[in-house]
């Protein structure tokens, strides 16, 4: 977990990344919230720092490595937020939480993925024959095309991006009561793999209030409408909790 540590913040915040993504994804989220959110950006295993170690392919197991890692720092309100796997990977960690630990965040941001009890539409990718998966891969539209181009750095991803494909492709939604707290989630306009309908669908996951805001962009909009989607989840948090 990458701590950018703030004596003063009122909330930690807490994310996780896309398929094949590191923590460096939310660098510039330190910068465009509020002081009084510390943002926490969870490193997993496989990737950047933690390269050398070998990446989960199921999530049960996942979640329950981070749960308590987590768990010492919760001791002043937290948010939970991710997107693509990362939504499915806050949205199980946040039932952990309230299950083990009595703990429950003041919003669960979901970003970029289909509610968690719809099953998958998509036929699995993580098992495709390498030529296809990075077909898969340039259809998606996440991954830098210098990386699919240069061989080297294609063999170091390749084997992260099939373990976190598992990850969401062998979960199994198992039925539970509606979360308490609050969720937030969000869509791409121009995403073509997860639809409004599927986003809209995370409302019955919660008993506690539900908002949905569809941003401009494709499957990534996490990168490309970064400013405003701050600007949204920083008006979410400051609903639940004083953070001005």
């Amino acid at each position: 977990m990458r701590l950018n540590p703030n004596p003063q913040a009122r909330l930690r915040l807490f994310c996780f990344p896309y398929s094949g993504a590191g923590a460096s994804i939310f660098t510039h989220w330190v910068k465009m919230l509020p002081p009084a959110i510390e943002v926490c950006a969870v490193q997993l295993p496989g990737r950047e720092s933690r390269l050398a170690e070998p990446p989960f392919t199921r999530l049960e197991a996942l979640v329950a490595a981070i749960a308590p890692v987590l768990q010492p720092y919760c001791d002043r309100p937290f948010a939970l937020f991710g997107h693509s796997m990362g939504a499915l990977i806050g949205f199980d960690l946040a039932r952990l939480l309230r299950r083990e630990y009595g703990l429950l965040p003041v919003l669960l941001g979901v970003s970029g993925h289909r509610a968690a009890q719809l099953p998958d539409r998509h036929p699995p990718a993580h098992a495709l024959p390498e030529p296809e998966l990075i077909a898969e891969l340039r259809r998606l539209n996440g991954t830098p095309r210098e990386v699919l181009e240069h061989p080297e750095l294609l063999q170091l991803i390749l084997p992260i991006l099939r373990a976190d494909f598992a990850v969401c492709e062998t979960y199994t939604y198992t039925d539970d009561r509606s979360l308490e707290c609050p969720i937030a989630a969000f869509g791409g306009l121009q995403d073509s793999d997860v639809g409004r309908e599927e986003i809209e669908a995370w409302r019955e996951q919660t008993s506690s209030a539900f908002s949905l805001r569809m941003l401009p962009g494709d499957h990534f909009f996490l990168n490309t409408a970064r400013p405003l989607l701050l600007q949204v989840l920083a008006r979410e948090l400051t609903q639940y909790i004083d953070i001005r």
